[in-house]
């Protein structure tokens, strides 16, 4: 009990306390299952990643979510990130 009256201890605690608890609370989220024909795949996700911007002014206002779902997975992420990175540091390269 000696470490709980340890203030320096105490003060290190309680933020280590707060993420445990959310991790346990996190952990039990689960999401659906995709119950899709034809989920998203490449080329949606690079298509959806290059309007990524305009996506999320949209999902501000309304229902629509930057990021679709059921997606394909690992292809429809890599897409995804391609037209993010087309879009938002693509023209970097462009300028010099």
């Amino acid at each position: 009990m000696l470490f709980l009256r340890n203030p320096r201890i105490n003060h290190l605690m309680r933020p280590l306390f707060l993420l445990g608890v959310i991790a346990v609370l996190v952990s039990c989220a689960t999401q659906p299952l995709p119950f899709a024909y034809e989920p998203p795949g490449f080329f949606s996700g690079l298509l959806h990643g290059f309007i990524i911007l305009f996506s999320l002014i949209g999902s501000i206002f309304t229902e629509y979510r930057i990021y679709a779902f059921p997606n394909s997975g690992w292809w429809y992420d890599f897409g995804y990130f391609l037209g993010a990175a087309a879009f938002l540091g693509g023209s970097t390269a462009q300028s010099r």
